[in-house]
């Protein structure tokens, strides 16, 4: 494998997970996001992700500090300027993502590869923003990235082989299950799952149960390791809502029509896990 330096945009809950597990398998990582504050608890979050690895006896005290060692953090784009690979996982927002591609084609050696963890956003799009569109690809992790082993790879429509190859093999190398999916809206593992929680949400939002009620039918008669709701605060509601539109928007089809509460908890501030209340409240 020829990539040894990786370039991680966004320090938030996916960035520094993706740093975490490349920084984990001997690459080197710098982590780039918008401030030092969110690149500080980027770091901090993943000393802790380390930290729940020693004792669960996967890792040693050794290992973590060298894992801790491959990451450096800066706020600007030009230090990326000479990785093999940027991935990034910025917010799930259109405009912000082509921008974003937009800056690294022009700051990247040319033979960088440069992808995204976009969960639904067409990588087609992304690539003709660029001029490199063959080197584009989406590289989707699963939350959290440290325990789940999926890495979606969502080819563009002009991403050529060299580049697919290189990408499942890189996902391979720092221990993930890499599975190839065509670049539709929300790709395969969103296009299933996201329906769920919003119809999950729905049954919240008519009163047909609580929002613990709901996870627990889900859980003892599904047997979902996790209920749909509390699935939707691990997330990120602000995600959900954006993944569900992209559905929307991009099929026409009213089967993935938003429930209205995800838009009325998003305008609240109730993102779920990261913002302290969701569907449910968290210390």
């Amino acid at each position: 494998m020829n990539i040894k330096t990786i370039g991680v945009i966004g320090a938030g809950t996916m960035g520094n997970g993706i740093a975490q597990v490349c920084a984990a398998a001997g690459l080197k990582v710098t982590m780039q996001d918008i401030g030092e504050a969110q690149l500080e608890r980027g770091l901090e979050t993943v000393s802790t992700s380390l930290d729940r690895l020693i004792k669960k006896e996967k890792i040693t005290v050794d290992d973590k500090q060298s894992a801790l060692a491959n990451i450096s953090t800066t706020t600007s784009l030009e230090a990326l300027a000479e990785v093999d690979i940027v991935i990034e996982a910025a917010t799930e927002n259109e405009a912000l993502k082509l921008s974003i591609f937009e800056q690294l084609d022009t700051i990247c050696k040319a033979d960088a590869i440069l992808a995204s963890n976009t969960s639904s956003i067409s990588l087609t799009r992304i690539a003709g923003a660029t001029q490199r569109a063959g080197q584009i690809i989406g590289m989707h992790f699963m939350n959290p990235v440290p325990m789940m082993a999926l890495v979606e790879v969502i080819r563009a429509l002009q991403t050529t082989n060299e580049t697919y190859q290189a990408v499942h093999a890189l996902s391979e190398f720092i221990g993930k299950i890499p599975i190839e999916a065509k670049d539709s809206p929300g790709f395969v593992a969103n296009r299933i799952l996201i329906p769920m929680l919003n119809e999950a949400a729905y049954v919240y939002y008519e009163g047909l149960a609580s929002a613990g009620g709901i996870d627990e039918i889900m859980k003892l008669g599904m047997s979902h390791p996790m209920g749909p709701l509390m699935l939707a605060d691990l997330i990120g509601l602000d995600t959900c809502l954006s993944v569900i539109k992209v559905l929307h928007e991009g099929f026409g089809d009213s089967k993935y029509r938003p429930c209205p509460i995800w838009q009325q908890m998003v305008d609240a501030g109730y993102l779920g896990r990261k913002s302290g209340r969701g569907f449910y409240v968290y210390d």
